[in-house]
């Protein structure tokens, strides 16, 4: 049986599937990066788990994987397969590309994990049928996904969609990125975290634990929570200025509060548009499933490349 394998590396475990030409997962498998091992280590293991999910194909679906997609976190350099940089991997201009197509004898092609996420969601999850979607994940940081007609957008350094480093509050706090007032600063998953543990005096209290002190009506997390509201609308607006996307598609940690989040969401965003016009803003639809769904994605798109290539010529 025909297919490709797709792997999504984070920053402590990768998720890994044998994904068949119809977008069905034909085997599943998970397994910890071993990044306090050093950098050298994490590369050796991805591609070790590459060839076992190989040999499970040769075994159990009578042929290699064809192809091979892969989403990694931090720099990407996608025309030239570099990992180039990853804070919580340690790596550096790995050829991370060209190292899994030797290791595979196969065809790889690598995409940035986020934007390999919202590929997914764009044509397979809540996306699919949107010509033009911005794909916004709120976790530790926020980063985002610009699709474009079923593909994503990745600029002429590999730094599209990078939307937490919009600046929404001009000399505020400082950003490792350095600037200050970043957007990720005010709106992400950790910060608010960090806000709500400070205004409960609960140093473990998290964003979840914020979401929930809303819904029960505490005014500290009401706060605390339409601070980050209003400074997620705030980069969000400038997002839809210079891209008018027809749907925003919100996932990371921070979207499982659900309408919790949503519902304001959409009136801070529509009390800030005069001349734009409103998207529809909706939840992610793939969960934790999207990197690995789009990696695989990916690996279809690079054969279907290939394949129209063999025919021309």
């Amino acid at each position: 049986m025909r297919h490709v394998i797709a792997l999504d590396v984070g920053g402590t475990g990768m998720k890994a599937a044998l994904v068949g030409a119809g977008g069905e997962l034909l085997h599943r498998a998970r397994r910890a990066t071993g990044r306090e091992r050093g950098p050298d280590a994490v590369v050796e293991g991805i591609l070790d788990f590459a060839a076992e999910l190989r040999a499970y194909g040769v075994e159990h679906l009578g042929e290699p994987a064809s192809a091979a997609g892969v989403a990694v976190p931090g720099i990407v350099d996608e025309t030239r397969g570099l990992a180039a940089y990853a804070a919580n991997l340690g790596w550096r201009d790995v050829p991370l590309r060209d190292l899994l197509s030797r290791r595979l004898d196969a065809p790889v092609r690598l995409g940035h994990d986020v934007r390999t996420g919202g590929l997914a969601e764009g044509r397979i999850g809540a996306g699919r049928g949107a010509d033009r979607f911005l794909f916004v994940a709120l976790g530790t940081g926020i980063a985002g996904a610009i699709g474009l007609a079923g593909r994503v957008e990745s600029g002429a350094h590999g730094f599209a969609g990078e939307i937490g480093h919009i600046v929404v509050r001009p000399g505020g706090t400082p950003c490792p990125c350095g600037q200050s007032g970043c957007l990720e600063r005010y709106a992400s998953a950790a910060a608010v975290s960090d806000a709500w543990a400070t205004a409960c005096g609960d140093p473990d209290a998290d964003a979840a634990d914020c979401a929930r002190a809303v819904a029960s009506g505490d005014p500290n997390a009401v706060r605390v929570w339409q601070g980050a509201i209003d400074a997620l609308a705030d980069g969000l607006l400038t997002a839809l200025t210079l891209l008018d996307p027809r749907t925003l598609i919100v996932g990371g940690g921070l979207a499982e509060a659900g309408e919790t989040l949503f519902t304001p969401l959409r009136e801070a965003v529509e009390r800030r548009v005069t001349f734009q016009k409103l998207p529809s803003i909706v939840p992610a639809a793939l969960g934790d499933t999207a990197g690995c769904l789009g990696a695989g994605l990916l690996a279809w798109d690079l054969l279907t490349t290939t394949d129209r290539t063999e025919v021309t010529t």
